[in-house]
């Protein structure tokens, strides 16, 4: 495992208690799964379900302490499923805490442009191996601007890929006092507000986390709140840059060409200031552009 994801995992279990964490964000197929387990309750249990629908595929009681899902859940390496899937404990019959988020290690699709409608196309990888299982506790992002706070929810089970970088970048610090470069709170063909832009540590639109990645398929469709991945003509270009869509109308056209990841569940008036701010004269740059402070981890609730 990668200095920076034994990291993430310290910093994800260092002031938390959660019911479910980790022993490792890897692990290889046909192998331990070890996660530590600690409810508070008469009777412990652990459910794996489909999050989209919350639709329950097994669930076993165990007891606190370390369990190994592979043996707990003996289909979990022979169903070799493709989807995300979640890991909840419960503590007497009910939900405790965040789950356990499960990816699937298989190669990316291979993205090229449409040479006529300039559109992204997938195409599986050659060599699509089912590896394993990448791991971690499923949190909200909140950014802390200085208008107040807005919480978004994750959707890893949409964009996995897109969620686990944003939340190492997250974890990482790396989006301390960084602006709001571009918002657009009128598109020229609607007439509709567009999006807020952040996530470049020079505030030019220009700047990376000195990497970048394939883009995710998504099926989030853009409306008011949604997250999504900011990126150049290219769709390989990926790296730190987020956008928050202001409307539906005005978006609804960036639908699978963009990876979209993360939906607000606090916040709306935020949201609204930043984007009501005052534009400069070029390049859709705010004359004093808003600021996320920093960015954190919470555990969701219901909202």
């Amino acid at each position: 495992m990668s200095l920076v994801a034994t990291s993430l995992l310290l910093s994800l279990a260092a002031g938390n208690n959660f019911p479910i964490e980790p022993e490792f964000a890897y692990n290889g197929i046909d192998r331990p799964f070890t996660v530590r387990v600690n409810g508070r309750g008469q009777k412990i249990s652990l459910r794996i379900y489909r999050p989209e629908k919350n639709e329950t595929l097994d669930e076993v009681d165990v007891k606190n302490g370390k369990v190994d899902l592979a043996k707990t859940f003996p289909n979990l390496w022979k169903s070799k499923r493709a989807e995300v899937l979640y890991v909840q404990v419960l503590a007497d019959g009910k939900s405790a805490g965040p789950s356990l988020v499960m990816q699937p290690m298989v190669n990316s699709p291979v993205v090229t442009l449409d040479a006529t409608t300039k559109a992204p196309k997938w195409s599986p990888d050659e060599d699509n191996t089912y590896a394993g299982i990448r791991c971690w506790v499923d949190q909200n992002v909140v950014l802390v601007t200085e208008f107040g706070e807005a919480e978004f929810k994750m959707r890893p089970d949409v964009a996995p890929n897109t969620v686990w970088n944003f939340i190492q970048l997250v974890q990482g610090g790396f989006y301390r006092d960084i602006i709001f470069h571009r918002i657009i709170n009128k598109h020229p063909r609607t007439g509709k507000p567009f999006v807020i832009q952040a996530g470049d540590p020079t505030g030019t639109g220009s700047g990376s986390p000195g990497y970048s990645f394939i883009l995710e398929q998504t099926k989030l469709p853009h409306d008011f709140g949604v997250m999504g991945m900011a990126r150049s003509t290219d769709p390989n270009t990926n790296g730190s840059q987020f956008y928050v869509a202001l409307s539906r109308e005005a978006t609804q056209h960036l639908d699978g060409k963009y990876a979209t990841y993360g939906q607000l569940v606090r916040g709306k008036e935020v949201i609204e200031k930043i984007a009501a701010v005052e534009i400069g004269p070029k390049d859709d740059r705010p004359v004093k552009p808003p600021v996320i402070k920093s960015v954190k981890l919470v555990n969701p609730k219901d909202h």
